[in-house]
């Protein structure tokens, strides 16, 4: 009975550049609702334009990617959306580990939240191993405008998007909160360009805190924030940024951005 070939070195990576090819040219197409054409899309990948062609209808063949306006080429496809679905990731138990490396790297406390309506939900919490720490309960919503973990979530949304969502009224929690609007943008603004954000004794006087946001496999905004006291806080906040820069590059790499 004759045995089927095994295939060669040579065809198995044949094989990987094309899916690495394929996964190229949808993550181009991630943050691109309207669509790109297909010179766009070559350009994006930094691959011949025939290659992308023959790539595109291999995924539009599956529904991994549609058609869009005549101009734009094609867009991301609904078959995408369902394998998300089908994909039920579990977000804070899958980045878990890396709050927890922070955690023993800082001995603080690391906090993961979610945006849910017009505040930071918290989802997950490592506690720090400090005896004077800051310790907040899973579920508990906090104000965006004066957490860092909050300001963090709102710096990855549209300007006219946080604004409507956090009104023109900003509550005054300590004699440290920002209540001015303009100030606010300012600091959303830091934080899009630095990806670190601060709370300086603004929610909770003796509590002050760093934080980053980033965006789970199915675009919801997430934050990880370090509240630590302020009596040590200034002691340690380059290495507090440091090391929460560290978790965030991690967190990217397994999600694949």
């Amino acid at each position: 009975m004759p045995r089927e070939k095994s295939r060669t070195p040579h065809s198995n990576r044949q094989g990987i550049q094309v899916i690495a090819r394929a996964a190229a040219v949808l993550r181009a197409l991630e943050d691109e609702p309207e669509g790109l054409s297909l010179g766009q899309l070559a350009q994006r990948v930094n691959l011949a334009r025939s290659t992308v062609q023959r790539i595109v209808a291999a995924l539009a063949d599956e529904h991994l990617l549609i058609a869009a306006a005549p101009s734009a080429g094609v867009k991301l496809g609904p078959a995408l959306v369902r394998l998300a679905s089908s994909a039920n990731v579990d977000i804070d138990q899958l980045v878990r580990p890396a709050l927890s490396r922070l955690s023993k790297a800082l001995k603080e406390t690391v906090d993961l939240s979610q945006l849910k309506g017009s505040g930071a939900i918290f989802i997950d919490q490592i506690p720090g191993e400090h005896r004077l720490r800051a310790v907040s309960a899973i579920g508990e919503s906090f104000p965006l405008h004066c957490t860092a973990n909050g300001k963090a979530l709102l710096s990855l949304l549209p300007d006219e998007k946080w604004t409507k969502l956090i009104g023109r009224s900003l509550r005054a929690h300590t004699a440290h909160t920002i209540t001015d609007i303009d100030t606010l943008h300012q600091q959303i603004q830091e934080c899009r360009r630095t990806h670190i954000t601060y709370d300086r004794e603004e929610h909770t006087e003796g509590i002050a805190a760093v934080g980053t946001a980033f965006l789970d496999p199915i675009g919801r905004p997430l934050a990880i924030s370090i509240p630590v006291p302020t009596t040590r806080f200034g002691r340690i906040e380059t290495k507090l940024v440091t090391e929460l820069r560290r978790t965030r590059k991690e967190i990217e790499a397994l999600l694949g951005r």
